[in-house]
């Protein structure tokens, strides 16, 4: 699984002109799935994610994680995070996992993201044309990879 985590001011994901989810300050996660990716990465990532310091303490130290500063998550299916330029122009996401693969790996990210968090997260719609908006406070934004854990 791939994500790119983004500290937000406020962030929104709207399809087809109606406001699905929007949350105030957070995290809004772009996740990418492949069809190698299973439960030891979900594990993985949500544990990661909601213990992660980005958010900063009273001497604007980002010491502190979503689960200390009590703010929300957006999660956003995005499976052009598996796109490779390597060859040609034209981006080829042969890595990225095939709906019956992906969806419910999807599903059960956000369901244990949620649990984690200890409570109801936001989310966009997987394979929706969706409109995400997003107020990157800082800009913060890391890269996780759980093929490439660094």
């Amino acid at each position: 699984m791939r994500v790119v985590i983004q500290r937000a001011g406020h962030a929104s994901v709207t399809i087809n002109g109606t406001c699905k989810a929007s949350i105030g300050k957070g995290l809004m996660i772009l996740v990418g799935i492949e069809e190698s990716d299973g439960k030891e990465d979900i594990d993985w990532l949500c544990k990661k994610i909601v213990n992660l310091r980005v958010f900063d303490d009273e001497n604007g130290v980002m010491n502190k994680s979503i689960l200390d500063t009590g703010g929300d998550i957006l999660v956003i299916s995005q499976f052009t995070l598996h796109a490779s330029t390597k060859k040609g122009n034209r981006p080829s996401y042969i890595r990225a996992a095939r709906p019956e693969i992906s969806v419910p790996l999807y599903e059960q990210f956000c369901r244990e993201l949620s649990l984690a968090l200890g409570k109801e997260i936001g989310t966009g719609e997987f394979g929706a044309d969706m409109k995400v908006e997003l107020m990157n406070d800082g800009p913060v934004t890391i890269c996780m990879d759980t093929k490439n854990k660094e």
